[in-house]
């Protein structure tokens, strides 16, 4: 029963903060690649992630020794399963974000609008502001207010995939126990902001 509420506390959080965003403008995902741009060391810790590649883990026989222990049929392929589709993608289900690996590729995988929200309205903030930051710029604050989520503020965002229904547990398997802390540091290697303003 715990876990049903967490699953659903969680999942209303999420909402509630797509909804948020939503509330002036119209959110889109833009895909890992735009971020990129800016945060080519983020990214490419990123890379190294079970998180940038968890989509492929949907695939029949990929990390069957894994789906069999938790009861899954490893020859099977998920990558069309709305139950899998939700923590293996980024913005599944919510407007802008991933429905198919057939229409919306660049969105496979956990990537980081996955965490930090979809980005098209805070990207457009930071690239416009980006060399005028020291004169100008823009406070963690107001992105946060048009859509920017902090993960290290938001385990809630977390457990919507690392608790609830998943089938990875603990009880699984112990390598699958959830630690906040321990997720957040090896999730991407953390890099000193550029632009240290408001900060």
């Amino acid at each position: 029963m715990k876990k049903i509420i967490v699953g659903f506390v969680a999942i209303l959080f999420v909402v509630a903060a797509f909804a948020a965003t939503n509330a002036n403008a119209e959110v889109k995902y833009i895909g890992a690649k735009k971020c990129k741009a800016c945060h080519m060391k983020q990214y490419k810790s990123w890379k190294k992630t079970t998180m940038a590649g968890s989509f492929d883990n949907l695939k029949a026989g990929v990390k069957a020794a894994e789906k069999t222990k938790a009861g899954l049929d490893a020859n099977k392929d998920y990558t069309h399963d709305a139950d899998c589709l939700k923590c293996h993608t980024t913005g599944y289900g919510l407007p802008g974000g991933f429905t198919s690996i057939e229409e919306t590729p660049k969105l496979a995988g956990v990537q980081c609008e996955g965490c930090h929200g979809p980005g098209s309205e805070y990207n457009k903030v930071m690239k416009k502001n980006k060399k005028a930051w020291k004169k100008d710029g823009y406070t963690s604050e107001e992105l946060k207010a048009i859509g920017l989520i902090i993960p290290s503020e938001d385990e809630a965002g977390c457990m919507a995939c690392h608790g609830g229904d998943s089938p990875f547990t603990e009880k699984v398997d112990a390598k699958h126990k959830w630690d906040f802390k321990e997720r957040l540091e090896n999730t991407h290697k953390h890099f000193p902001l550029k632009y240290k303003k408001g900060h």
